[in-house]
């Protein structure tokens, strides 16, 4: 299966959880009578993204919102990623994305490497490491399309993530995000086609849709780029559905067309994983 439908779920988060999940569940249905294969919710989709709000929406995994997305899942047939939730484990909070198969199992969990604690003087102060915990693990899970690998917003700065997944043979990379007004407009599309075309794999975004309102605005633009770098599909920054075609075909001719995996110089220098 070379070419397979991928849909990004651009939603308006509110403050109510259970709306939240119904609405997300309600486009991820959607989305499969669309014809897509695997589809993505976007960071911190059951709650508002804020540290003061993490402690107060947190869950376990499994639990109320993991359930029902492995419920639609199992019900619509398809790769499932969860977007990213507060997770509550033994006492500390994780920005954590869970992966449902098309039978509703549980197939990754992925909590976020690293913490987003940025300070641009008269623009943006935000520390996630005062209420979340950085996750110390990779993540990827298998279709019968292409091996995908998870990231979760900042974790796109970091190249060497990117191409750790490249090197277990990761040809999708998804990042749920919430860039911001400051960091959005600079760097989001920027970052997705770098490491897209770094590491010659597709990498999509799915970003909350922006509410000018809320205590954090998203940038929205939900994104898919091509292994070449081009962007083939683009939200708004309403809410939205975002659709793309992924063809493997077309990463595999890039890949023998620049064979940069070859040409890679293992004598002078590596990215290696220190951790499964």
């Amino acid at each position: 299966m070379a070419t397979f439908r991928m849909a990004l779920i651009q939603l308006q988060i509110s403050s109510v959880k259970s709306d939240n999940v119904t609405r997300a569940c309600s486009f991820i249905r959607e989305a499969a009578t669309q014809g897509a294969k695997i589809v993505s919710l976007p960071e911190c989709f059951n709650s508002p993204y804020g540290t003061k709000y993490f402690p107060e929406y947190a869950e376990k995994i499994p639990g109320e919102s993991t359930q029902k997305l492995s419920e639609v899942a199992k019900e619509c047939s398809i790769y499932l990623i969860g977007g990213s939730i507060p997770e509550e484990d033994a006492g500390k909070l994780y920005n954590t994305c869970a992966v449902f198969g098309p039978d509703g199992t549980l197939l990754a969990k992925y909590r976020k490497i690293h913490l987003f604690d940025i300070d641009v003087p008269g623009k943006i102060t935000f520390q996630e490491s005062e209420t979340l915990s950085a996750g110390d693990s990779f993540s990827t899970f298998d279709t019968p399309y292409c091996r995908v690998g998870l990231g979760i917003c900042y974790d796109m700065r970091f190249a060497e993530l990117a191409q750790i997944y490249a090197q277990r043979g990761c040809q999708l990379l998804v990042y749920p995000g919430a860039f911001n007004l400051t960091t959005g407009p600079a760097h989001w599309e920027l970052l997705q086609r770098s490491r897209a075309v770094d590491n010659q794999v597709y990498v999509a975004t799915a970003s909350p849709a922006r509410d000018d309102k809320a205590s954090y605005v998203a940038w929205g633009h939900s994104t898919v780029v091509n292994p070449w770098g081009e962007v083939l599909a683009k939200a708004g920054t309403e809410e939205a559905i975002v659709y793309s075609d992924i063809d493997l075909k077309k990463l595999a001719e890039i890949r023998q067309q620049i064979p940069v995996f070859r040409q890679k110089r293992s004598d002078l220098y590596a990215v290696e994983m220190k951790k499964p």
